[in-house]
Parts: C-alpha cells; sequence; structure tokens
C-alpha cells in the first residue's frame, strides 16, 4: 500500500458537481484512488506541504498529435492556412520512424506534464519507415502519463484525389487488421486504466467513406472509442460539400459517426443543427483555440456548444500547428477566444478550468477522472499561488485569470510525476538533446 498526504491545501478546485472549493484542507491518496479529504488527515506515508497552492484535477487534453513536436515553427508552414500548412509538412513527416516518435512523444508528454495534464489523448495518423503507435505508447508509460492512443490513418493520397502523399497512406485492410493488433495488445477498459485505444482515421480529405463506416463497425465491437478532424475550417467545409454534398456534421452523421463514443477535434465551422445534433447525440467535441488562431481557422463556437449540451474538452493540437503544448495556456486562450466572440460574460475563468478537467474526462469517457472528490483516480495538478504571477490576486482559486503557466506538483494514479516544477520520470535535458539533435537532422535533409 502507498499514500501520500497533500496537507493544508489553500484551496481546492473539486470540479464537482456542486462546484465545491474547500480551504485548507488534507487529499489522502492510496493506491492510486483518492482515499480520503478533511481537516486534520493522519500522516503515514510522503507527505507534501500545499499550504501555497492551489489543487485542481489533472488536466486532460482530448486532441494531440504528439509526433509534431519536432516540427515546430517551420518556415514554410509558419503563416499558412491548413491545406498549405499541411502540404509543406507532409514531406517532411514522410522522413520518420520509430525514433522520431517515441523521442517526439516524450517530449510533448513532458511538455504537457508541466503544464498540470495527468491524462492526454493522442492522435497518430501517419506511420513510415517501421514507425508504429506502439512507439508512443512506450513513451507514455515512460513518463507515466494516463494516455489514451488513438490508431489513425490515411488512405487517399493525392494520385486519387486525397491531400497526403502517396508515400503516407496505408491499404484499409491493413489499417484496419493493425487497428485490431493495437487493441488487442493494450487496450484497457477497467476503472484506473493507464492506457485505452481508439480508432481515429485522420479526416473526410485523407480517407474513404468506406473506411470510416468500418472503422466505426470496428470501434463499436471491440467497445472502444471514435475520434477524426471535422469541420476546422472554411476550405474543410468546402470539400465537404464539393466532394460529399453535404455539411461535415451530416457526412459524420451518414457514417455513424456521431454518439457518446465519438469525439471529433475542431468543430470550428459548426453550424446551429449541427450543433444541435451533436448534443442529442452527446457526441464530443476537443476545442483547440491556440492551433485554430495559428492557422487562421475562426473561432469554435463553444459558448453555443455548451448552452446547447454539447460535451466539450480542449485540445493542444500538434506541436507544428500550436508551437507548444501549454494545456494551462489553453485553457486561458479558450476564455479569451470566447469573449472576443461573445463578450467578457460569454466564459468565466471557472468554466473554462472546467472544461481543462471535468469536461475533458467526459469527453474520453472517463467518468473515474476529471475531479477531486473520494473514490476518484489520484490524478491532482498543485499549482503554486505564492509567486509573482499570482501576486496581488484578489482569488487565487482564478488561476486562468492570475496564476502560474507551469505546475509545482503533478501527480497521475498516486506517482508523482513533477516535483517542485521538475519531471521526475525523465531525464529531461538528455530527451531534449535527442530532440534538437533529430530535429537538425530533418531539416537538414
Amino acid at each position: 500500500m502507498t499514500e501520500t498526504l497533500i496537507r493544508n491545501a489553500r484551496t481546492v478546485l473539486t470540479m464537482d458537481d456542486d462546484a465545491t472549493e474547500p480551504g485548507g484542507i488534507d487529499i489522502l491518496l492510496r493506491d492510486g484512488v483518492i482515499a480520503a479529504m478533511g481537516e486534520g488527515l493522519p500522516a503515514t506515508g510522503e507527505v507534501v506541504e500545499a499550504r501555497h497552492c492551489v489543487v485542481t484535477p489533472g488536466l486532460v487534453n482530448t486532441h494531440h498529435h504528439l509526433y509534431q513536436t519536432l516540427t515546430r515553427a517551420v518556415p514554410g508552414g509558419q503563416d499558412a492556412l491548413l491545406f498549405g500548412w499541411l502540404k509543406t509538412l507532409y514531406p517532411i513527416w514522410a522522413r520518420f520512424g520509430p525514433e522520431e516518435i517515441y523521442t517526439s512523444a516524450q517530449v510533448g508528454l513532458a511538455e504537457l506534464a508541466l503544464s498540470g495534464c495527468s491524462l492526454t489523448s493522442d492522435h497518430l495518423y501517419l506511420y513510415p519507415n517501421g514507425a508504429r503507435l506502439d512507439d508512443a505508447i512506450a513513451a507514455a508509460e515512460d513518463i507515466g502519463l494516463r494516455f489514451h492512443a488513438t490508431r489513425g490513418s490515411m488512405s487517399i493520397g493525392a494520385s486519387n484525389g486525397g491531400l497526403p502523399p502517396d508515400s503516407l497512406v496505408e491499404r484499409e485492410e491493413a489499417i484496419l487488421t493493425d487497428c485490431i493488433r493495437v487493441i488487442d495488445a493494450f487496450h484497457d477498459p477497467s476503472e484506473g486504466a493507464m492506457i485505452r485505444v481508439g480508432v481515429a482515421p485522420c479526416s473526410p480529405f485523407s480517407v474513404s467513406r468506406d473506411l470510416m463506416r468500418e472503422a466505426a463497425l470496428l470501434a463499436r465491437d471491440k467497445g472502444v472509442m471514435l475520434h477524426t478532424h471535422l469541420a476546422e475550417n472554411a476550405e474543410d467545409v468546402a470539400y465537404s460539400l464539393a466532394n460529399f454534398g453535404c455539411t461535415p456534421g451530416q457526412y459524420a452523421e451518414d457514417l455513424g459517426w456521431t454518439g457518446p463514443d465519438v469525439w471529433h477535434a475542431h468543430c470550428v465551422k459548426l453550424d446551429p443543427q449541427e450543433i444541435d445534433l451533436f448534443a442529442r447525440s452527446r457526441t464530443g467535441v476537443a476545442h483547440c483555440p491556440c492551433s485554430n488562431c495559428r492557422l487562421g481557422s475562426g473561432i469554435a463556437p463553444v459558448a453555443a456548444m455548451l448552452e446547447a449540451g454539447v460535451p466539450v474538452g480542449l485540445g493542444v493540437d500538434g506541436s507544428a500547428s500550436n508551437d507548444m503544448g501549454n494545456l494551462i495556456a489553453e485553457a486561458r486562450q479558450a476564455l479569451l477566444l470566447q469573449r472576443v466572440a461573445q463578450g467578457a460574460d460569454a466564459m468565466s475563468a471557472r468554466a473554462a478550468l472546467r472544461l481543462a478537467t471535468r469536461g475533458g474526462a467526459e469527453v474520453l469517457g472517463r467518468h473515474d477522472c476529471g475531479q477531486v472528490a473520494v473514490g476518484m483516480r489520484a490524478d491532482l495538478a498543485l499549482w503554486d499561488v505564492s509567486s509573482i504571477e499570482s501576486a496581488g490576486s484578489w482569488d487565487p482559486a482564478a488561476l486562468l485569470l492570475a496564476g502560474p503557466q507551469k505546475v509545482r506538483h503533478l501527480f497521475v494514479e498516486g506517482r508523482q510525476v513533477v516535483r517542485d516544477g521538475q519531471i521526475t520520470t525523465l531525464d529531461l535535458p538528455t530527451v531534449v538533446a535527442r530532440q534538437n539533435r533529430l530535429a537538425r537532422t530533418l531539416s537538414e535533409f
């Protein structure tokens, strides 16, 4: 039995049904679960002092492409819209292999952990030169984050009217076979699972209708979730109308891609009818505000989605369209964008933080995460509000308005992955040096 006592937390943002925010309490972590909360709890194991800290659930990232940490700020893609950006980067990604996938995932996961993230999904949809989803999963197991890996895919290359080069697409039969392999090898449906697997054809412009249908059937047969990109920008909608004769939301519904076991990335251009469809079907959305800004895609109608009842979480998206993977910063950006679009009362700091915690956990089907409550998994982020970022703040719990951008301590399944602002599970300088070496090699090709 392993125990850690978080003692005398200044404020705890529980994200429970009543949005309670107790102060001056202890939190006992035992064998991966929050075992008790209250004042003056006895300590039999390690004690972490938290009197200067706000405690939140570990943040949840619902959309990422971890491999892209190797292609940040590529000059040819810095000022391009989505399709042009992709065409710039596809040839570079085609030179990746297992080492690039593994190392970039280590870096991206460490960056997320330092921003308070305990659970992340990853959408890996290209597998050049022997790379496999296994490479990213190994990185997550090394660092100790809870990981929802998705087996992405692209099957329609440029010669058949798709966007990606033919060198990056796979045969659809091989895609489905490998989906079965990774689900059987890694997916854990149990409560407290550290690894889950989903099925994730990349996008309507890189896979066929048949693959979308077959992927949905396979996922439901295996009891796993479905994920893809949808309605990311105006080009995306125009492509759907021109090639499928319907909007992206209609396309998703026609192919069986709505329901509580589905979440779509972006959804910047959902119209009111599509928002209603997603609300009725409980289809989830991964909102990626920084990437949407970076690529000029627009402002997703998140306030309208939430009002309608659409499940919404946050995603940092890949580091080639965001250039960083800081999830607490992503939550602040979500707050600011909704206020730009709808007014200063469109989203509160606490509402945005809920998107980054409980909202994301619900989108990923993780009802054992996303709250600080007895019986929930011991995934906690501790934010030091005694530092300069919070100096003068009248409300230390309003982290997104005046708070740190880096977590003080992070626990995942009760294990301390970040201690005093440092990763405990990796030799981070060595990993960063390897990443920089790989990036130089790619840039010199």
